[in-house]
């Protein structure tokens, strides 16, 4: 089993970053797959990034792609995403996200989820 404690949200303005970061609990943190989803106000939950155990696969959604970026420091039980050129409808909730199988890479299915942090961009 692993904890997850997102970090990192805050309110920027259109075309600022913000580096989101993730911290796992437990000593198996390379066994997992890593992700990050985000729900906005009134809509459904939306994957963002998913990256492989050794970290040497990365997928994004269309809409993220060329902007953010998914990275993990195994050594620091940490997985990180870095936002740029952030836009309002980026204005979400942020879930980091994790699981062992390593088919949650390409299905989304993840059994271990964080609190979250809340990303707010203005116009």
């Amino acid at each position: 089993q692993v904890q997850l404690v997102e970090s990192g949200g805050g309110l920027v303005q259109a075309g600022d970053s913000l580096r989101l970061s993730c911290a796992a609990s437990g000593r198996t943190f390379s066994s997992y797959v890593m992700g990050w989803f985000r729900r906005a106000p009134g809509k459904e939950r939306e994957f963002v990034a998913a990256i492989s155990r050794s970290g040497g696969s990365t997928i994004y959604a269309d809409s993220v792609k060329g902007r953010f970026t998914i990275s993990r420091d195994n050594a620091k039980n940490t997985v990180y995403l870095q936002m740029n050129s952030l836009k309002p409808e980026d204005t979400a909730a942020y879930y980091c996200v994790a699981d062992q199988r390593a088919s949650s890479y390409y299905t989304r299915d993840y059994d271990y989820w964080g609190q979250g942090t809340q990303v707010t961009v203005s116009s």
